[in-house]
């Protein structure tokens, strides 16, 4: 099992694999050396993905951040910019608690030669003396999520979790579950997560992944100008949000009025993401808007919701989305430089997809239903992001995961959870097919639209 504080972390935009994970590792190893008085340089090597888009996903950003004590959850997002702006400035920073030179243009080194041998978002730590000897070495994979493991150590090893009453590593094992206990997915979930917390602690912390993911939102509906980077991406969130109040108070209908609102929920996130904001990977950074919109879907317009049952249905939401995102996670990826970007939208709409179906009542073969159709409409999608930016297509691609997690919500509420193909299966075919993708496709912004847009 994958513990949702693993899965939905709060952090800062643009991505959870390039800017998060980064971030993470940096400040693991700046904790590992605490109180050490001979370190008098720091170097930091990326591969692979990290290296071809570290200014467009703010890695380098990320690396100094980290390496001056910052984490991902509680780094003022506002004050970053200027943090890293000084590091450049000064040529140095604070590091083990005295003051080191520090040149990001050359203590940062983007390798997009070597290969690395694991995975392809690598980093590679050496903190060296005064004579230039190095005296410690680390190396992290950011696999996807902001999780971060050694490279030595196996993947799946890196999520050991304590024991846990029900055990599953497998969409069948699940309903198996839930079959002999006649519990739900969600509160299956709820009882591994209290083997080792408290369950006020697990509910406080569902609560407050809400409300970041509602206050990114509305943040992200108010901001205007341009998105960062050599694109000059102008924001649509704020005028897209006038124009749908000034619709409601004119009483005017659209046919599609509600796939609208959905629409400007996920891009307002991804906004706020692109722009280094403040977001909760879900289960990702690129893919950030997804749950959130559906969430806020089924808070606002899920009208046959009682009001009084809301609050239990989005813990629901968000439990049985851990549970589908988890699986994924062990048994694929959700990393878009290993598999592609159906390893985040893709799940993020599966997981969506489901938890939707929770909250409405669905019974468990419906959930697992709509998590297979969530994804299987994904299968084979290519991570190309124009000029290394989480931009193009990026954003819009939110806004197409989350009508399409709703649809699949719909359509297997619709049935009887019965279906031909197993999620199981589908989850199968979507590590296959990541394994099959060219790299071009992962993140590396060497295919696809990346290569085919001309910038002016």
């Amino acid at each position: 099992m994958i513990s949702l504080f693993d899965l939905f972390k709060v952090g800062i935009g643009p991505s959870s694999s390039h800017t998060v994970g980064p971030m993470r590792a940096a400040n693991r190893f700046a904790d590992s050396l605490a109180g050490r008085s001979d370190v008098a340089q720091v170097r930091v090597t990326c591969y692979g993905s990290l290296a071809w888009t570290a200014q467009g996903h703010a890695t380098d950003k990320a690396i100094i951040l980290g390496l001056c004590g910052e984490s991902p959850q509680t780094v003022n997002p506002d004050a970053a910019d200027h943090m890293v702006a000084d590091v450049a400035t000064r040529h140095s920073l604070t590091f083990c608690g005295k003051v080191i030179p520090f040149n990001p243009d050359t203590d940062i080194i983007l390798d997009k030669d070597t290969v690395p041998p694991v995975h392809p978002n690598t980093l590679q730590f050496e903190a060296l003396d005064a004579d230039g000897q190095v005296l410690e070495l680390a190396r992290f994979c950011s696999v996807g999520g902001g999780f971060i493991v050694h490279e030595e150590v196996t993947e799946k090893a890196g999520y050991s979790q304590p024991d846990v009453p029900f055990p599953f590593t497998s969409a069948a094992q699940l309903l198996d579950l839930t079959e002999k206990t006649q519990l739900s997915i969600a509160e299956i979930v709820m009882r591994n997560e209290t083997a080792f917390r408290p369950r006020a602690e697990t509910e406080a912390y569902i609560d407050h992944v809400i409300d970041v993911m509602m206050a990114c939102i509305e943040r992200g509906m108010t901001q205007t100008g341009t998105l960062p980077g050599r694109l000059k991406v102008r924001r649509r969130a704020a005028a897209l949000s006038q124009r749908l109040q000034e619709r409601e108070r004119a009483n005017t209908k659209s046919a599609h009025g509600i796939m609208d609102w959905i629409s400007l929920f996920a891009i307002a996130v991804n906004e706020e993401n692109a722009s280094g904001g403040r977001v909760v990977t879900a289960p990702t950074n690129g893919a950030a808007g997804i749950i959130p919109a559906v969430i806020r879907y089924y808070r606002d317009f899920c009208e046959d919701t009682p009001s009084d049952s809301t609050r239990q249905g989005l813990h629901d939401f968000v439990l049985t989305a851990s549970a589908i995102g988890g699986l994924f996670k062990l048994n694929a990826s959700i990393s878009g430089a290993e598999v592609g970007c159906q390893g985040e939208v893709g799940v993020a709409s599966s997981m969506a997809a489901a938890g939707l179906v929770a909250a409405l009542g669905g019974t468990p073969a419906q959930v697992e239903n709509a998590a297979e159709i969530g994804m299987e409409h994904h299968l084979g999608m290519t991570c190309d992001p124009v000029a290394g930016l989480v931009q193009i297509p990026c954003i819009e691609r939110n806004a197409f995961g989350a009508i399409k997690a709703i649809n699949a919500a719909s359509l297997a509420m619709h049935g009887d959870g019965k279906h031909h193909v197993s999620l199981d299966h589908v989850i199968r075919t979507m590590a296959e097919t990541g394994r099959d993708m060219s790299n071009r496709y992962k993140e590396t912004s060497l295919g696809g639209l990346a290569v085919n847009f001309p910038e002016c």
